[in-house]
């Protein structure tokens, strides 16, 4: 029998999950100084991310999507893209959001229900929060192509769960940026867990990278809870897509230590052993175990971070709760450049209910 392909998956991995170098560390001199301003902002990413379920859980923010256990890859993609590379993100992407511009009381703005969440300054190019599953990747690779057609060098990156990759967007995306030899770089959060069904009967491939190989792209898995990883893989993915040498496909392997969203409830179908296990491989302890050990990080630099990132969060949490409430007309402003008949006689009987003081709920 003739064989007209064969594939390797090739996992990324510097650290194990006790923070211990598996392998050299990359030859980059300054690697150090950017782990430790990664380890700062995983901490500040964590310390955000539990204000906002605690904002949540008092009736302070709406329904809110935590991104607990994935620090290691959302701070990454921050740190590695550039001010002109795209981000096109789904919903648990706040830390690199607020990493590319976007302030963080305007993070909590979005998930508080205000619309200006969704187009703040600091975004630029940036597109805002993708909820329908997997949308977001087919956006990515019209970015691209704008990107490819305009013979620029910088790139779209994209990110969406493991449950994602089931969907048909996902593969049509993977698909056009072979096709097209987009420069595009597609990020799985595999966190095990799409909502309620597991991995294990999410897809019957060993891995969710070898899908790059039916679109002529590449696949390569990393460890998500390695930020030396992450560091390494994304940077390689990133410089090709820019130097025109193609889309790559990441699986960035971790566990979702949290709930779906404040509206889930994990206990209903997940065993509290493996949620415990998976505490053992969170991505945070395992780079300040390293950080230590290497003597660039230490208690008096932990608590002085500490204390600072405390400081920001209730500045950010006091900038979103004092926030005036936009007007009831703001509903309409957005949705055409030039508003249809119909609805701008609803905007006007919406004013002029608000001017009354009547109920917006009111038919």
């Amino acid at each position: 029998m003739e064989r007209t392909f064969q594939g390797d998956i090739h996992l990324t991995r510097y650290l194990d999950s006790q923070g211990n170098l598996v392998q050299s560390l990359p030859d980059n001199p300054e690697l150090a100084a950017w782990l430790k301003h990664c380890y700062r902002n995983m901490v500040l990413a964590r310390a955000l991310d539990t204000k906002a379920i605690a904002l949540q859980r008092t009736g302070q923010l709406g329904t809110y999507a935590s991104m607990l256990g994935a620090e290691a890859i959302d701070v990454s993609i921050g740190l590695c893209m550039r001010d002109t590379d795209v981000l096109v993100p789904y919903y648990r992407n706040h830390a690199s959001q607020f990493l590319r511009g976007t302030a963080m009381e305007e993070v909590l703005l979005y998930w508080g229900g205000d619309e200006r969440g969704n187009a703040a300054a600091g975004m630029n190019q940036d597109f805002p929060n993708c909820v329908p599953i997997a949308t977001q990747a087919l956006h990515a690779c019209g970015v691209a192509s704008a990107i490819k057609i305009r013979g620029e060098k910088r790139c779209a990156l994209t990110v969406c769960g493991d449950g994602g990759t089931s969907k048909g967007d996902f593969m049509e995306a993977l698909n056009v940026a072979g096709a097209w030899q987009l420069p595009v770089v597609f990020v799985v959060n595999n966190n095990q867990w799409a909502i309620s069904v597991p991995r294990a009967i999410q897809c019957g491939a060993q891995t969710l990278a070898q899908k790059a190989f039916g679109a002529g792209i590449r696949g390569e898995q990393v460890d998500g809870n390695d930020a030396i990883a992450m560091h390494e893989v994304l940077n390689r993915a990133l410089d090709r897509a820019r130097e025109g040498k193609g889309p790559t496909l990441i699986e960035a392997m971790s566990y979702r230590l949290s709930d779906h969203t404040t509206a889930d409830d994990a206990t209903r179908y997940r065993d509290n052993d493996e949620l415990k296990a998976a505490w053992e491989r969170e991505p945070i302890k395992r780079l300040q175990t390293f950080l230590h050990t290497q003597g660039w990080w230490d208690e008096d630099q932990e608590k002085a971070w500490q204390e600072e990132v405390s400081q920001m969060i209730q500045q950010a949490v006091e900038g979103y709760l004092a926030t005036p409430v936009q007007p009831v007309e703001a509903i309409f402003d957005h949705l055409y450049a030039d508003m249809p008949q119909g609805l701008r006689e609803q905007r006007d009987w919406a004013v002029v209910k608000a001017m009354q003081g009547g109920s917006h709920h009111e038919s």
